[in-house]
């Protein structure tokens, strides 16, 4: 009996710090990547460089459909905004403007701005991802 309760009392601290480590790990990486890297194409223009590119499956117009997160840090002397397109191996594509709107600014010097992208009807994982980021006129 006390050997049961060794045994037991072990595999309980072990699925604590199992919880922890895995808890930890998505508070602190975020969302995980998509695909794998060499399945990515990049084109990232020389002003901007790329903090995040990642996918999660979220709800979108009653359906749980895949969303892209792109984050984009500004490395350029002057504010910026970017065009973001992403093509899926499937011919379906989304993208857009960060900022969004230029009620608010520019991207300045140094800052990061992101937004999420949903893939209306896509509803697994693509094979191969074509991401190109580029800048726009002010």
């Amino acid at each position: 009996m006390k050997r049961f309760n060794s045994v037991l009392s072990l595999s309980v601290f072990i699925w604590i710090i199992m919880g922890i480590f895995i808890a930890g790990h998505s508070l602190a990486g975020g969302v995980p990547p998509c695909i794998s890297e060499g399945n990515i194409e990049k084109s990232i223009s020389s002003e901007a460089m790329l903090t995040d590119f990642s996918c999660e499956f979220k709800m979108f117009e009653g359906a749980d459909v895949l969303h892209f997160n792109v984050g984009l840090k500004n490395i350029s002397n002057t504010p910026q905004r970017f065009r973001v397109q992403i093509f899926l191996d499937n011919g379906k594509a989304v993208g857009g403007l960060i900022p969004r709107t230029t009620k608010g600014g520019l991207v300045k010097p140094g800052q990061t701005a992101s937004f999420e992208y949903p893939v209306n009807g896509m509803t697994g994982l693509p094979n191969h991802i074509i991401l190109i980021v580029s800048t726009m006129a002010p």
